[in-house]
């Protein structure tokens, strides 16, 4: 009984919450309840959507006719990310689907309303929190933008940024950033949060009257255009229910105290880190009670400021990972060494000084080079060119017409309906080529620009990571976009120039190849690459670790040639340890070309004979280190390598023989008595062939290296004599043989042994008569096909003999005989031939 009665009080307490959801959404124009939801989870006490229900049925008590200002900042938001989201898949009012990345940063976002909703709110009340600080006397505020592309405020830079905010900042909880890279989409982004907020004003903010036509165009194709509104002062009535209303922030400095606080809950703040100039960000601290929204496609450069106007994160898609998602196109690298020099152009500002930079580089023979290297590497690709200035812009773009190029500039001079016109035929493939100055840089997009140009270099990341983004949009017929950087091919993250690799925090540059990963699905299978990756790389990170780490890692492209002398020889001793047998001939191209030094050739000989697994070619290394002159320490590595080292246990003779015939040749640069000193302690590392040698050619050898062996006194020194006699009654070969094993126990003995050696010759002439004694070294491969034939062979010889062999068994049994006692056949000494 007491079961059913509970049961019955749930049910009607969850009609009680659908009814009042019900009640509250038609208020609120947003649901509280979404299909196949259970009303006791999701608007359980506690929860962020049931204090949302909760306030919002004491205003309706309390004769609200609509949601108040705190209500909408609080919770409409949140109710509106909560309807997006719930759909599957999520979209806005045209239809259009919202992409991962997407959906990731609207997740995001209300992941940070929620939390918002379980706090009290903050908000100033007036909707005009702190004062706005009056300029100077005399100061004037910018005049508006009367010309696309031109800035009113110009952004901050990463050297030239006003000092992080101190003291209260009222609203600070309310404005939040996302970082999605240039071309993934942020329009769409922004769009999606439109959506959300369809019973909020929507105040977006951008930096170029170019970018609010953008904008306009764009949110009204995605089904928004009714929505659009001039911005509403002191005073003004809205036309529309929830404006929508898109304005500069060189607007908003100079009206930010006019705006209606009542009209707008939400400001959208496109390319937030343009927004951090003086005047802009006490604008923003001042219209301090909506919920912000800072939108940025910059990594990594100007963090702290950005964090500072924007304090909380909403969701961040790091540059890599949009490219292995496949939302922008990788991109390639080519480096250009720079025809100009650079280093007296003054920074100002974060960038090099506009007109020092256009005076080194305006040109008409570097201005035709670039034309010429565009034309042959690049054809009729689609790009686009950052020049030093408008006049460097159309300098260059008559030397690439005369190239035979279809290409023009633009400029802040050009008027709005040309600059329009002549955008649209980029679009139609008219013109190929756009050059600019900084017109272009930011908020013009187009899907075919492919290649993008720094003839005019940057010292500001910002500016160079805004400059790439025209190119990352993708498009059917573009597999990459490729980035050309005037810097020499193994310049480090640490010169004033940017490049796509200081930018990356790249390791090495490898050209043609991707800086950016692949996407993990290939959606241009047709596209075809207009950049092939070089077989070459060469590390550019500055750190010294990572550098060695590639050298490591990457040993068998590095380019020695832009490697500094220690990483050379670093590189050298990889590679000999690693080389393979097969690979000798290409790798030795990189000597003979030039691209090492000779002390890497050197260390790279001595690492291979000292390392390398492979026989033949430790033999071969030895025989190459010494063709040419050895330095007297290197030798006696060389020996001790030799005559100890294991891994020459089988093949010392060979190696012993090579270093005998170095010394024979002269090769060796030290005193004669080194010389003659490793020229004994090289014949008796092989004494045991020396004394074969001796032996064959003297009979005697055995019984005279016997006896002073086994002597000892006065009897050992007369024993010595005799040999030392002998050796040198015989030919050199034989006599040098017999004094290899020789060794004294007495210093007479020693003495006569020593001076026999100095009277066989001179030292070139013994260490070449040891080296006659000691057997050639034999072709592996032509050795172990002999075996093989050998072996077949003997093998068949063995087979023949057997039908003979059964027949004479046979016979033998007919006559009374055991087939045992039938004479076997005379195989063995084939065998053992």
């Amino acid at each position: 009984m007491q079961e059913a009665t509970d049961h019955l009080t749930l049910a009607s307490e969850a009609e009680g919450l659908n009814a009042a959801a019900l009640h509250a959404e038609a208020w609120a124009g947003e649901p509280f309840l979404h299909p196949e939801e259970d009303p006791g989870i999701v608007l359980a006490p506690g929860t962020a959507r049931r204090r949302a229900l909760d306030d919002a049925l004491a205003e309706i008590e309390a004769g609200a006719p609509g949601p108040s200002y705190g209500w909408k900042i609080r919770y409409a938001l949140m109710l509106g990310l909560e309807r997006v989201l719930s759909e599957r898949p999520p979209k806005l009012a045209s239809g259009t689907e919202l992409r991962r990345h997407q959906v990731d940063a609207l997740a995001g976002m209300l992941t940070e309303m929620i939390a918002a909703a379980q706090v009290e709110p903050e908000l100033n009340g007036n909707g005009n929190g702190a004062a706005l600080e009056e300029a100077e006397a005399g100061a004037e505020l910018e005049e508006e933008e009367d010309d696309l592309g031109v800035h009113l405020e110009e952004p901050a830079d990463e050297l030239d940024l006003p000092e992080l905010h101190a003291g209260r900042d009222p609203g600070a909880s309310r404005r939040y950033r996302f970082r999605h890279p240039t071309a993934s989409g942020k329009t769409i982004a922004a769009a999606g949060f439109v959506e959300a907020a369809r019973t909020l004003g929507v105040l977006i903010l951008t930096h170029r009257r170019l970018l609010v036509t953008q904008f306009h165009r764009e949110l009204t194709a995605e089904g928004y255009g009714d929505r659009f509104e001039d911005a509403i002062l002191h005073g003004q009535s809205p036309k529309k229910p929830n404006p929508l209303t898109v304005q500069t922030y060189a607007w908003f400095a100079r009206h930010s105290g006019d705006l209606d606080a009542s009209a707008y809950q939400l400001v959208i703040c496109d390319e937030a880190h343009t927004a951090l100039g003086e005047k802009t960000s006490k604008a923003i601290r001042s219209f301090s009670d909506p919920i912000y929204i800072g939108m940025t496609a910059t990594e990594q450069l100007i963090a702290k400021q950005v964090s500072d106007v924007f304090p909380a994160s909403i969701d961040e898609l790091p540059l890599g990972d949009a490219a292995r998602r496949g939302l922008i196109a990788p991109l390639r690298s080519l480096r250009v060494p720079p025809a100009a020099a650079i280093s007296s152009v003054p920074i100002v500002g974060g960038d090099f000084e506009e007109r020092a930079l256009a005076a080194v580089l305006d040109h008409t023979a570097l201005n035709q080079a670039a034309a010429s290297l565009y034309r042959d590497r690049f054809d009729d690709t689609a790009g686009i060119v950052y020049a030093a200035g408008v006049d460097h812009a159309y300098n260059l773009a008559k030397e690439f017409r005369a190239a035979g190029l279809k290409a023009t500039a633009v400029s802040g001079r050009t008027p709005p309906v040309q600059l329009a016109e002549t955008l649209a035929a980029y679009e139609r493939g008219e013109i190929n080529i756009l050059i600019n100055a900084m017109l272009l840089a930011e908020g013009w997009n187009s899907p075919r620009a492919t290649v993008v140009m720094h003839l005019a270099p940057t010292a500001s990341k910002r500016v160079y990571q805004q400059r790439i983004g025209r190119i990352m949009r993708t498009h059917p017929r573009k597999e990459a976009g490729v980035v050309v950087d005037f810097v020499p091919k193994a310049a480090t993250h640490n010169e004033r120039v940017v490049s796509l690799h200081s930018l990356l925090d790249a390791d090495f540059y490898r050209e043609g190849a991707r800086v950016t990963p692949a996407p993990r699905r290939r959606v241009q299978r047709r596209a075809r690459r207009k950049l092939s990756p070089a077989p070459w790389l060469v590390p550019v990170t500055p750190d010294v670790k990572r550098r060695l780490a590639v050298i490591t890692r990457e040993w068998q492209r590095v380019d020695p040639r832009f490697l500094d002398e220690d990483e050379q020889l670093y590189w050298a001793t990889i590679a000999g340890r690693n080389v393979r047998f097969d690979e000798r001939v290409e790798f030795v191209k990189k000597f003979t070309e030039g691209n090492a030094s000779k002390a890497a050739l050197e260390q790279f000989l001595n690492s291979c004979a000292a390392e390398n697994p492979n026989r033949r070619l430790r033999l071969t290394a030895l025989a190459d280190r010494v063709s040419m002159t050895v330095d007297r320490a290197s030798f006696d590595d060389l020996v001790t390598l030799v005559t100890q080292a294991p891994p020459w246990d089988k093949d010392r003779v060979q190696g012993v023989r090579t270093l005998l015939r170095a010394l024979g040749e002269n090769k060796v640069d030290a005193p004669e008595q080194i010389l003659a000193r490793w020229t004994w302690r090289l014949a008796r590392a092989t004494r045991k062939v020396q004394d074969r040698r001796a032996s064959g050619e003297f009979p005697e050898a055995k019984r005279l290296l016997g006896a002073l062996a086994n002597s000892r006194g006065h009897r050992h020194e007369e024993n010595a004599a005799k040999l030392v006699n002998a050796a040198l009654e015989q030919p050199r070969e034989v006599g040098a043989a017999l004094l290899a094993s020789a060794e004294g126990y007495t210093p007479r003995a020693t003495r006569l042994i020593d001076a026999a050696r100095e009277r066989l010759g001179t030292i070139q002439e013994v260490a070449d008569a040891l080296a006659d004694n000691l057997p050639a070294p034999k072709a592996p491969g032509r050795s172990r096909r002999r075996r093989r034939k050998r072996k077949k062979k003997g093998q068949g010889q063995q087979r023949q003999p057997q039908p003979q062999a059964q027949a004479k068994g046979q016979e033998a049994s007919k006559d009374g005989a055991s087939p045992e006692a039938a004479p076997e056949p005379e195989t063995a000494p084939a065998a053992e031939a």
